[in-house]
């Protein structure tokens, strides 16, 4: 009678069933930590402490937030994660390779039933592939590198139905800004685990994109039952499934804090106003807002999946005068395939300027920052203020159809417009 979350902390904790509201010491099955949040925070910690990591094989480390390299700072930041690596013996090390959260599925280190931690809050990424992955912070990482271990309070599930097929220009990214209005964002320390039809036919992309996204809910994580679409996206990078993969599954009679049930079909493409995701409504509530910048980046919003979704709604047609587009492909695998199916041509050709893989003006860093008085949408997860760069400026999120309609305009559109 237990939750997927549940199963995996017990298995974790090595214990026979875990409740909610327990604290559990649970053994890590993988760390991962970029060059913002790791090595440099971390390194001179574990020095103090004389420790050594515990296993580097279950380390994996990607540079994203300061790539490429603008100043002399980021440089250093990114020599230093080089050092680390090479040190601590880190194989699995991917420099300006791409998004952590992205990087890490696109090479396979997820797995169903593990228990893995994240130094970046949108580590609940990890869900989609029937993980419970949650982000921590660098003391803890510290801690997780020296001993292996972590203590955890069992969290309460949260589960979220969602039935029926999307209508047109609908994705995930609109079911999680329609949550995070009518759910809140302060559901603390809660799982939320995605469920219904219109998840089991999402490829793995978009599921990345509700678990993602569970942290602007607030919760401590999110997470999807494994089926054959998982293990699909396992053999396709590369590795060969466990034989139980499709036996983490939540109970019949399990218990829940609390289930919705929602109506995919029912629900229009969502824009969520400055200063907050919980500030989205249906994009008709925000028409002809005037936009200085469309930008289509992070790992929410620049999958290969999510430049799919851009080139529908820009094939053909043209960024309007003295609007810009920007495109940062979440990895460079995405980039590589993006140009070898042609999205990246209908991109560019559309006026879209592609920029270099990583975090970038999502977490107010390198090109696309933005300045006071300017008003961008974007395909990112977070519109807090000054979160692009500006205090003074004013983002409001969309899913990439949205953004990339709304480029053609010049102002905030509804993209059924342009996506039959």
């Amino acid at each position: 009678m237990q939750t997927l979350s549940e199963k995996i902390l017990s298995r974790a904790s090595s214990r026979d069933r875990v409740r909610p509201g327990e604290i559990v010491t649970c053994r890590v099955d993988l760390a991962m930590m970029h060059d913002s949040g790791g090595p440099r925070r971390v390194a001179a910690r574990l020095a103090s402490l004389g420790a050594k990591v515990w296993d580097p094989d279950k380390i994996v480390l990607a540079s994203d937030h300061f790539v490429p390299a603008v100043d002399i700072e980021s440089a250093e930041i990114l020599a230093l994660t080089r050092r680390w690596a090479h040190a601590e013996g880190v194989k699995n090390f991917y420099d300006q390779e791409g998004i952590c959260h992205v990087v890490i599925q696109e090479h396979g280190h997820l797995r169903p039933g593990m228990f893995a931690v994240g130094g970046d809050s949108h580590s609940t990424s990890g869900g989609a592939f029937g993980a419970f992955m949650v982000g921590i912070g660098a003391t803890e990482m510290t801690g997780v590198l020296a001993t292996g271990e972590i203590w955890i309070k069992v969290p309460e599930t949260i589960r979220l139905v969602w039935q029926g097929r999307f209508g047109s220009a609908v994705s995930a990214k609109d079911i999680m800004l329609f949550l995070c209005a009518r759910l809140g964002m302060n559901n603390n320390y809660k799982a939320f685990e995605y469920a219904g039809s219109a998840v089991e036919a999402m490829p793995m992309p978009e599921r990345m994109v509700l678990c993602n996204m569970a942290a602007e809910l607030g919760g401590k994580a999110g997470i999807v039952e494994p089926d054959q679409t998982t293990l699909a996206a396992l053999e396709a990078a590369g590795v060969d499934p466990e034989s139980d993969a499709l036996n983490w599954k939540s109970d019949l009679d399990a218990r829940y804090a609390q289930t919705h049930e929602f109506d995919a079909s029912a629900l229009e493409p969502q824009v969520a106003a400055p200063h907050s995701p919980a500030n989205s409504t249906a994009v008709g509530e925000h028409l002809d807002t005037a936009l200085d910048l469309a930008y289509i980046g992070a790992c929410t919003g620049a999958k290969l999946t999510d430049l799919h979704m851009a080139a529908a709604a820009l094939k053909g047609r043209k960024v309007a005068s003295g609007m810009r587009l920007l495109i940062a492909p979440a990895s460079t695998r995405t980039t590589a395939a993006a140009a070898a199916d042609g999205t990246l041509a209908i991109l560019t050709e559309a006026g879209a300027k592609i920029l270099p893989s990583g975090c970038g003006a999502c977490a107010g860093m390198g090109a696309g920052t933005l300045a006071a008085g300017e008003v961008c949408i974007s395909s990112t997860a977070r519109n807090f203020k000054g979160r692009m760069g500006s205090p003074e400026a004013r983002v409001y999120l969309g899913s990439p159809y949205t953004v990339a309609a709304s480029a053609v305009r010049g102002k905030i559109t509804d993209p059924r417009e342009f996506v039959a």
